[in-house]
Parts: C-alpha cells; sequence; structure tokens
C-alpha cells in the first residue's frame, strides 16, 4: 500500500538512443526521507539530469508521506527516460525484499504499485510452477510484474483482483511502454496532468506541486459537475484515470485511455431460472470468500463497525472464519479481533454507536469508540479537505478523517470495510423508484410485477417522498424539467436528478461564471459520462434499477464516496483499508440477479423497520420495500436479529449546530470577505446570507452544505496555492 507520482516527457526531441525522452516519476505513497543519493540508477555516474530528477521526486513523496511512511525509493531509467518514486506503506513482506520500485530478474520491466493483489497464494503457485516465474519477493505487488511478464497487456489485468493502481514501465527492445492502471471500481486514487512537454501522473494531485504544476481552477468541472461525473477534477488539465481503464504511453510519447473492464447486468426479459436458495448461496460462497482473502497480511487486520448491516456482517463472518476455520487475521489470532466505530452526540438522532457496540457484544470481539464532537469537526475539516482534494456535501467525511486516527492508535494498519454494498444490493433510497418504474421480468410471478396499480401508486409516493426527503435535508430537489430521452431514457434522467442532488446550485457561483453556464442542463455530464453503447444498453437491456445502479457506481461512488469517505481520508493516516463488496468476483455474480431479490416487496413485514433520520412518517410506505434483501439472507447467520430487521440508515453527519459554537466560529473565520473573493468564482453576497441562516435550532440545512462547499474551496486555495480563478480557466476543459 502506498501512493505515487510519474512525469513523462512527450516532447519531440530524441536522446542519444533515438528515443523520446520521457521523464516518469511514481511516487508510490511517500516517505521517509531519501538520504542523498539514496536512489538507483541504471548506470554508474548519474548526470545533473538524473539527480534533478530524484530530487524533485523525493520532494513529491514527502507531500504525501502520509500514504508510505515506513520505507521509500527511487528509480531513474540509464536514458532519464522514466523515474520510479515509492513511499512504502508495508503490509505484506515486511522485509527489504518488498521494498519498491520493482524490477523483474531480468531488470528490463519496473513498477510501482498502491494496493492489494489478493489470491496471492494460488497466482503466485501459478506463475512459477506452470510459467516459471521467479519470484524475488513475497509482496503481492510482485504479482504486476510476474502477471504482466507472463501475459502481456493488456491481459495480465485480466487476473488482478484487488484494489490497485499501479505505474509500469517497460524497457525491453521493442515493448519500450509505461502502462498507469487504475482497479475496476476505483478503490485506489490516480490522477495525471500535462506541464509542457511531461506528463505527471501520481496518487494525489498536491504530489505534482515540486513537479512545476501551478494549479488552477477547473471552472467548468466544478459549475457543470463533471469533477463528479467523469474524469474531470477541480483542478484545470488534471485527469482522473477512470476506473477499469489504463493509461499506455508508447512511443513516440503516445497517450491513450483504454476501458479493460466494465459492470454488466442480465437482460431484464431474461427469466430466472435459479431458485432463491441457490441465489443466496450464491451471494454467501462470493462474500465470504472475498472476506478470506483481504484476511491475508503480515500485520494486524481490523474492522470497522457501524450501526449498519454491511460492516456488521464482516464482522461475523471473520469472527466466525477464525473461530470455526482457524484463518488468521492478519498476523493476529482470533483473540485479538478489533472493532472501530464512531459516535456522534446522540440528541443528533446520527448516533449508531450503541448498535455496534451491541453487535461487538454479540461477537464477543473488542470495540474502540471514537466520539465525534463539534469541536473535532471543526478541527479537523481543514486536513480532511486537504487530503481529500475536493468538496463534499456533508461533514462525515470529517468523521471518517477523524475515525481513522484509531487504528493507528491501536497498531493496526489494515481495517476491513463495508464499502460498496448498497451500491450492489439497491440499499440506498435513489433506487427505491427505479425499481418500480417496471416490472420485473425475470421474476414475472412476484407480487410487485403482477400488480400495475400497486406499482404505480407506490412509485408515485416514493418519488414524492425522495423529493420531500431532499429539501429537508439540504439537497437540490429537482422537478418539472425536461426528460432527456434521446440520451439514455427516462429512468436515467431521473436517476441524473438523483446524483445531482448534492451538487451546489448556480446562484452560489459569481454572476459571470452563471452567465457563462447559462441555461446548461448539469444531468447532460452526468449521462454524457456514459458511452454511447452503455446508453443503449440503459434505454433496451438493463432493468431501470441496474441502470440507476451502473450509473451510481460509476459516477459518486468512484468519484466521491471512494474518495472522501475512503482511500483518502483512510491513508490521511496511513491505515490500508479492505473493501470485501467490491471484489468483482462477487459483484459480477451480485449484478446479474434479478432486481426483486435486491429489493423486494414484502408488506406483511411493513411494521418491522424504523425510517431512521432522513426520512418521515408520510413515507411509511417504503416500509413494504426491503432493502438488500438477498444480502439479508445471505448473512442471516452472521448478524443479530436487531440488525437483520433493521433499515438502512446512511452515515450522514448532523446539519443543525448552535450559533457561535466551534464550527460556527471556524467557518467565519474561514468565510471571510476576502477569502471568498479570492476565489475568483463564488458570489460572497450568497455566502454571507447563507451564515445568516446556517445555525440554530432554525438552521436550514441547505444553507449550511453551501457553506462546507466554499470551505472546501478555500482550504484549498490557501494549501495548494490555487490562482485566482478568471476567465480563461472556464475554457478548454472538456474532452
Amino acid at each position: 500500500m502506498c501512493g505515487f507520482s510519474a512525469c513523462i516527457s512527450l516532447s519531440a526531441s530524441s536522446n542519444a538512443n533515438g528515443y523520446r525522452s520521457c521523464n516518469s516519476t511514481t511516487a508510490d505513497g511517500a516517505g521517509a526521507p531519501l538520504n542523498n543519493g539514496d536512489y538507483r540508477h541504471t548506470h554508474e555516474g548519474a548526470n545533473g539530469v538524473a539527480k534533478q530528477l530524484a530530487t524533485d521526486l523525493q520532494a513529491s513523496l514527502e507531500l504525501i508521506s502520509h500514504r508510505g511512511p515506513d520505507d521509500s525509493g527511487i528509480w531513474i531509467s540509464a536514458n532519464e527516460r522514466v523515474g520510479l518514486a515509492h513511499c512504502r506503506l508495508s503490509i505484506n513482506d515486511l522485509s527489504p525484499a518488498g521494498r519498491q520500485p520493482l524490477h523483474s530478474a531480468d531488470d528490463q520491466i519496473h513498477a510501482v504499485v498502491n494496493g492489494e493483489i489478493y489470491d496471492y497464494d494460488r497466482l503466485r503457485h501459478e506463475c512459477e510452477i506452470v510459467h516459471g516465474y521467479p519470484f524475488q519477493s513475497d509482496s503481492d505487488s510482485e504479482l504486476v510484474l510476474a502477471l504482466y511478464k507472463i501475459h502481456g497487456a493488456p491481459g495480465f489485468l485480466e487476473h488482478l483482483r484487488g484494489e490497485f493502481a499501479f505505474v509500469l514501465y517497460d524497457e525491453r527492445p521493442g515493448s519500450q511502454r509505461v502502462i498507469a492502471a487504475r482497479d475496476r471500481y476505483g478503490i485506489k486514487p490516480l490522477v495525471y496532468t500535462h506541464v509542457g512537454s511531461k506528463l505527471l501522473v501520481a496518487s494525489e494531485a498536491k504530489a505534482f506541486l515540486p513537479l512545476g504544476w501551478k494549479p488552477r481552477w477547473d471552472l467548468r468541472a466544478i459549475a457543470d459537475a463533471g469533477w463528479m461525473f467523469d474524469d474531470r477534477t477541480l483542478f484545470r488539465g488534471v485527469r482522473k484515470l477512470l476506473p477499469g481503464h489504463y493509461l499506455e504511453i508508447t512511443e513516440p510519447g503516445t497517450v491513450r485511455q483504454v476501458k479493460y473492464w466494465d459492470a454488466e447486468y442480465e437482460d431484464k426479459r431474461k427469466v430466472e431460472t435459479r431458485t432463491i436458495d441457490e441465489m443466496v448461496a450464491g451471494v454467501r460462497e462470493r462474500l465470504v470468500e472475498s472476506v478470506r482473502l483481504r484476511l491475508r497480511a503480515d500485520v494486524p487486520v481490523g474492522i470497522y463497525l457501524s450501526g449498519g448491516i454491511d460492516s456488521s456482517a464482516i464482522a461475523g463472518i471473520v469472527t466466525e472464519l477464525a473461530r470455526k476455520d482457524k484463518v488468521k487475521i492478519g498476523s493476529e489470532e482470533m483473540s485479538d479481533v478489533t472493532c472501530f466505530s464512531i459516535a456522534f452526540p446522540e440528541t443528533s438522532g446520527f448516533d449508531e454507536s450503541r448498535i455496534a457496540e451491541r453487535t461487538a457484544a454479540w461477537l464477543k470481539v473488542k470495540t474502540v469508540k471514537k466520539v465525534i464532537t463539534e469541536e473535532t469537526l471543526a478541527q479537523d475539516f481543514a486536513d480532511a479537505v486537504f487530503h481529500c482534494e475536493h468538496h463534499h456535501f456533508d461533514l462525515n467525511f470529517v468523521a471518517k478523517f477523524a475515525l481513522s486516527t484509531l487504528p493507528r492508535e491501536h497498531g493496526v494498519k489494515v481495517v476491513l470495510t463495508g464499502e460498496g454494498a448498497d451500491e450492489h444490493f439497491a440499499g440506498y433510497p435513489y433506487f427505491l423508484a427505479e425499481f418500480l418504474r417496471e416490472a420485473d421480468e425475470a421474476l414475472p410471478d412476484s407480487a410487485i410485477s403482477q400488480d400495475f396499480d400497486l406499482r404505480e401508486k407506490m412509485f408515485g409516493a416514493i418519488q414524492q417522498g425522495m423529493q420531500d426527503m431532499w429539501r429537508r435535508n439540504g439537497a437540490t430537489a429537482y422537478e418539472d424539467r425536461p426528460t432527456l430521452l434521446s440520451i439514455a431514457g427516462e429512468g436515467a434522467t431521473s436517476t441524473s436528478d438523483n446524483l445531482l442532488a448534492w451538487h451546489p446550485t448556480a446562484t452560489l457561483f459569481s454572476p459571470w461564471l452563471q452567465g457563462q453556464l447559462g441555461d446548461y442542463d448539469c444531468r447532460r455530464t452526468v449521462l454524457g459520462s456514459h458511452a454511447s453503447d452503455v446508453q443503449a444498453r440503459m434505454r433496451s437491456r438493463w432493468h431501470p434499477l441496474h441502470t440507476a445502479m451502473y450509473m451510481w457506481n460509476k459516477n459518486s461512488l468512484a468519484n466521491v464516496l471512494l474518495s472522501c469517505l475512503g482511500d483518502r481520508t483512510e491513508m490521511a493516516h496511513s491505515v490500508e483499508a479492505r473493501t470485501p463488496f467490491l471484489d468483482h468476483h462477487l459483484t459480477e455474480y451480485v449484478n446479474r440477479l434479478p432486481p426483486s431479490v435486491k429489493l423486494r416487496y414484502a408488506p406483511e413485514d411493513g411494521q418491522r423497520n424504523d425510517l431512521g433520520p432522513i426520512w418521515t412518517e408520510s413515507s411509511r410506505i417504503l416500509k413494504s420495500l426491503e432493502e438488500k434483501w438477498i444480502l439479508r439472507q445471505a448473512v442471516r447467520p452472521y448478524i443479530t436479529d436487531e440488525l437483520y430487521k433493521r433499515k438502512k440508515n446512511p452515515f450522514l453527519a448532523p446539519t443543525r449546530w448552535a450559533s457561535d459554537g466551534p464550527l460556527h466560529r471556524m467557518f467565519k473565520v474561514l468565510l471571510s470577505q476576502e477569502a471568498v473573493e479570492r476565489l475568483g468564482f463564488v458570489d460572497y453576497t450568497t455566502v454571507q446570507h447563507a451564515m445568516s441562516v446556517a445555525w440554530g435550532e432554525k438552521a436550514d440545512p441547505k444553507s449550511f452544505r453551501l457553506l462546507v462547499y466554499c470551505g472546501a474551496w478555500v482550504v484549498l486555495q490557501d494549501r495548494l496555492s490555487v490562482a485566482t480563478a478568471e476567465a480563461s480557466d472556464w475554457e478548454d476543459t472538456v474532452n
């Protein structure tokens, strides 16, 4: 586990060997400072160019040192074409043999790897015995080199199972290419940009600063929501490598982004032939195997435990694997299982810590709790934003940042988390209307498929309930807008509205930026982020529920949740989080299941669940729809009755805080008129009004969220020295 940055020159000039100069820098983590000359070079007497590159790479690593504080290394090729820098968070093979950058036995293929590759024992055995690959370490990361040398690109990517981002350089005659790849769901980050003739690649944009990057705002990406939905970021010219894609840089300096994997769903007209028991067993078998694979580590492994079914199921599976099957939990035996959880003030309605404690007691495992106070949120806000590098609508990311201090304080480097379950088992309220939009032809005998009138009545009620929920929680509720049927169908348009609910309204932006945006419909940004063949499947092949799930996974999950509620806040404290629900062997199976086993109409169970803090009693019809139904059945042996019967409650932070409290005081200082106007694209009058109504018992949650957005931009401008926006920052930012 680590992070990385890369610098590849694409200039037309050639070096003595006839190749284009290509200085690739890759920082895989960031760690302990290197001593002078502590880098490996492929020829004696490194010249000034190589030494300067090594110095710049080390400075780059130091800016992301939180990603790998245990060790570091830099390698520069003999022709100064490629430089790889890596800072290490030691998880597997703690010996010096696991140090990166990695090199093949013939010293012609080199790589830095961020993340974890699972199913290590089987893959290593296959590489060694079948293909004769000579491993030089026990690090899972070396599988990237081995599989590439055996299968080539892109074939080797099919064999990689896990969360990863890496840069690989093949300098063999006739090959000479750089490949940068990202895992299927974007669990690990990878961004890139151009500085002059150089292509820079990194785990975090801040790593670009020592390599000549001068950050500017990408106003179009901010205003049209592109940073949330496509490959853009908040910064002009800085792009994300999309999940399931790789970059290939070949002679003569050509750069292309290629898709190697995508999610697929069953044709909605295909009738399901498997029994319910078979499908439940299929989910359980794959989830247990996913958890088992993620327990392999040479360091202790813990669990993030909330009051929900997802993390609780993981904790239950881990406990049973250890007690019944004697599976090691990292480097520890069963008696050392530790769960970490957080608590909000009980009066907020958002606290789930008591449920987590009851789960831990039922499992007979240790739990460590972090109490999140208003002071905590105010104190950690700026640091959390700096690590995330983007704004967010809620302070839950600050709470996750604070939670991630706990594992390292207790000697734990690795935690298992529940991210990805809601996305694949239809756990979010946004999915309910799309489930009801059409009958489920895969299970035509189900009551909700047969009763058109009932489905229509529930569909209308849930759509209205969503509008009410958005308003009550400070989001944007879209109404009476034309459907963009020509793009991907009515359901996709409706899902776009839900995805945009947390995008700030145009009134926050300066009048001149509002003028640039005009009457642009941001739903076009969302829908346009999907390829034409995917849009065709949305229109005709997939059930609307699956269209909504695909869009959520490609947009909000990848670009927001796995960032500010995942890697960025965890790695800020050098903690590696593993996500069993995002194992692609599991998700590919779940994606092919019928909609009616993910969401189930169960009127007989309508009184068994509380609605939680985001719904009102007017939404009681929701109780007859049971989200994540097949997951509940699959994990029933591992969870309490309380959790089995409990309705999904989202992980959100409170939005109502006292006037003149720690958060109010913090935002008043942060959002001074000078600081807001220095951004160059925000209307200070709007911020000033929001500050006056966002606090106290009658606080307006929408105004509070506006302050959170703007506060993040001010922090980023200050910490990264982002230039004040001007009109040119709107131009030329869309592919």
